[in-house]
């Protein structure tokens, strides 16, 4: 499932777009475009799975093949096809969520033939995959390690895969650290993914709170920072920065049930990773200043809260 840390990063996605291209419908009904974003997230998680499960699959495609020859070799009668009854590949497949979401989804409109039969081809040349068929049981850790090959070591760093989900998905860009996450905790355990609900009810009223409060705040948000930049010009500090820090402000002061610490800790790590080099200090600093003032004055008011 999307997590919070997920959702932040969808919301300063956002917000981010919203500054700069200025466009009036989506400062009308923001929370519209942040449900739309969550849905191409969606598709596009559905698709990488459809595209491991194919890719898994190709082997009783390539055995069919060899075996409809005129005149098959003996290689061509003997493909191994253990990969195809891979246990966690059937656990993907037979849940009714995924099912659920290749009916809404149709990732199959989407795939290339011929760069799953490629993806397999490259695969069956990997040592761990000869290790992993010339063992004849189905040991639980090695079912996933194969399928999780398959994503992390011939689809992820394939420049023509990535070409071709770029090509299929724009927000490819903004989501592939999420969705390496994602899939890799799906392969833990695949039957606890809800994808009919990938962001719960819970976590959409915080995604949508989270985007309508930094929106609605920013003036508020911005009168607790400025003061704090000494002697940097508001104007020149980085965008991102400044929508991180206004985030990070709001949820100190409006989002009751979130320790202050760790959103504190949570913008300081965007800042680190979608920013600049020095700006996850930055943040830190203006964060960790702006908290011990509100604490002083009363204004952050948190109820019990239980991870």
């Amino acid at each position: 499932m999307i997590s919070r840390r997920n959702i932040r990063v969808k919301v300063m996605q956002l917000l981010y777009m919203m500054e700069a291209a200025e466009t009036s419908v989506t400062r009308q009904k923001p929370e519209i475009e942040l449900k739309k974003q969550f849905d191409q997230t969606t598709a596009l998680f559905v698709y990488l799975l459809y595209f491991i499960t194919e890719v898994a699959r190709y082997a009783e495609t390539h055995a069919l093949k060899g075996a409809s020859k005129n005149l098959p070799s003996s290689a061509d009668l003997n493909i191994n096809t253990k990969i195809a009854g891979n246990e966690l590949l059937w656990a993907m497949l037979e849940s009714a969520t995924f099912q659920k979401a290749l009916e809404i989804h149709t990732p199959s409109k989407l795939l290339d033939q011929d760069l799953v039969r490629k993806t397999y081809t490259e695969l069956t040349a990997l040592t761990q995959y000869h290790e992993y068929i010339s063992v004849q049981g189905r040991e639980k850790a090695k079912e996933k390690e194969i399928i999780k090959i398959i994503f992390t070591h011939l689809m992820l760093p394939n420049e023509s895969f990535i070409s071709h989900v770029e090509e299929h998905f724009n927000n490819w860009d903004d989501d592939a650290e999420m969705m390496e996450q994602l899939v890799l905790n799906y392969f833990q355990k695949p039957s606890s993914y809800n994808m009919q609900e990938m962001v719960s009810q819970e976590k959409w009223q915080f995604a949508k709170s989270l985007l309508l409060t930094s929106i609605e705040k920013k003036e508020i948000a911005t009168d607790l920072i400025k003061p704090k930049l000494k002697n940097w010009d508001a104007e020149r500090i980085a965008q991102l920065d400044m929508i991180l820090m206004r985030m990070g402000v709001c949820e100190l002061l409006y989002f009751e049930t979130i320790p202050t610490k760790v959103t504190i800790n949570e913008y300081i790590d965007l800042a680190k990773e979608y920013s600049t080099q020095q700006s996850g200090q930055f943040v830190n600093g203006i964060l960790d200043n702006i908290h011990k003032e509100l604490t002083e004055g009363g204004k952050i008011q948190k109820i019990s809260y239980k991870k």
